[in-house]
């Protein structure tokens, strides 16, 4: 997805998923409750080696390339002013260096927040993939020994859960296809809706409301 000029990519799409969510009320509210409407500002890790070259990585704990910490140094300066109730992390060490450099040494650890795991698909491109499973897409397709769409539903649903009940925004270092899912099930709709949020290292994006129904403010800046 290809941000228009001058915005992020979903800052012009809002009142349309507003509208998608209001079809799908009955899933949206996934606290349970009337949750408090607060933001909560989603940051993909910077780059790594195989983030690059476009390898699955899940629980392959890489390293942050020169140019990904570069690019965590430069988060703080677009959060200037903004506070949290609460900073999580994945625990792996690219998440959890991203937060370090952007100024969040103490984020919380969440072992929810982990990468989706990819099984027999760790290490992969999608192109080595399909040659042996043709027309693969994670969104739709298993994972030979790896997790399914309702596995990762079900983590991201306690993590939004958690989410709801705190008492201000919050903050959340994660990987590029958990932070897509945990978008569109905070729209409360199908994982596999996740295919068309495309999301780059190093990039923020935030969730909120618009007036009772959860949207995408911004996504993928």
């Amino acid at each position: 997805m290809k941000p228009l000029p001058g915005a992020c990519s979903a800052e012009f799409g809002q009142r349309a998923v507003a509208r998608a969510v209001g079809q799908t009320a009955g899933m949206a509210n996934l606290a349970g409750s009337e949750p408090a409407q607060h933001e909560v500002w989603l940051v993909r890790h910077g780059a790594t080696e195989w983030s690059q070259s476009g390898r699955h990585t899940s629980t392959t704990d890489l390293p942050l390339l020169p140019g990904g910490e570069a690019a965590a140094h430069g988060i703080p300066a677009r959060i200037a002013g903004k506070s949290f109730a609460k900073v999580l992390t994945s625990p792996l060490q690219r998440a959890r260096r991203t937060a370090e450099l952007a100024g969040f040494p103490d984020a919380v650890v969440d072992d929810r927040l982990v990468e989706w795991a990819y099984g027999d698909y760790e290490g992969l491109t999608s192109t080595q993939i399909r040659r042996g499973d043709p027309g693969w897409n994670l969104w739709t397709h298993s994972v030979p020994n790896g997790e399914s769409v309702a596995e990762v539903a079900t983590r991201m649903d306690q993590v939004i859960g958690d989410l709801r009940r705190l008492d201000g925004p919050a903050l959340v270092f994660g990987h590029g296809h958990c932070l897509r899912a945990l978008a569109v099930r905070w729209l409360g709709l199908e994982v596999a809706l996740g295919k068309y949020l495309v999301l780059g290292t190093a990039t923020l994006s935030v969730l909120g409301w618009d007036k009772s129904y959860p949207v995408i403010e911004r996504w993928n800046c």
